[in-house]
């Protein structure tokens, strides 16, 4: 079993940057690929970005390729997801979610997820 909790969300102009955190419980986090989903109002889910257990692999949606980098710390039982040069059109409720399968861009591919945390994009 594994808790997540997303943390850093908020309010930025079109340009800038924020970082995102998702700690989660349990001694296992290293064992597990992390990814990065979002959801805006009236739109599915989509994936936004997924890194392996050991953090050496990472892997983007284009539309953020470039833009976002994901990365973990298993010391600290976190995963962030750095966010530059953001546009309005990333504004969404960010999720973190774990699996013990491989990076997949599919959200039924995870088995546990947090409660998200809300990102808006001014222009």
């Amino acid at each position: 079993q594994v808790q997540l909790v997303e943390s850093g969300g908020g309010l930025v102009q079109a340009g800038g940057s924020l970082r995102l955190s998702c700690a989660a419980s349990g001694r296992t986090f290293s064992s597990y690929v992390m990814g990065w989903f979002r959801q805006a109002p009236g739109k599915e889910r989509e994936f936004v970005a997924g890194i392996s257990w050991s953090g050496g692999s990472g892997y983007y949606a284009d539309s953020v390729k470039g833009r976002f980098t994901i990365s973990r710390d298993n010391a600290k039982n976190t995963v962030y997801l750095q966010m530059n040069s953001v546009k309005p059109e990333d504004t969404a409720v960010y999720y973190c979610a774990a699996t013990m399968g491989m990076i997949a861009t599919t959200g039924y591919e995870y088995d546990y997820w947090g409660k998200g945390t809300q990102v808006t994009v001014s222009s």
